[in-house]
């Protein structure tokens, strides 16, 4: 997933639960810019802030280990 779709998938939960950025702001300890920003997909802004607006909307975030096989050449180097 790249921070397109996340803030895509926090705007759509965001609206879903009836909430404005101002809202999920507040409940999330962050600013409304953070808010507006992560819903825009930038790139630069801290990680564990993006998650608790991600739980405060509703979202699980999962990580898991990806296969290292597609990027490695057929000869396994």
């Amino acid at each position: 997933m790249n921070l397109s779709t996340f803030g895509r998938q926090i705007r759509r939960q965001r609206r879903k639960h009836g909430l404005n950025q101002a809202e999920v702001a507040a409940l999330a300890g962050v600013g409304t810019r953070f808010v507006s920003e992560l819903e825009n997909g930038k790139t630069t802004l801290e990680l564990g802030r993006a998650l608790r607006v991600a739980t405060i909307v509703g979202l699980h975030v999962h990580a898991e280990p990806k296969s290292w096989n597609a990027f490695l050449s057929p000869d396994g180097h």
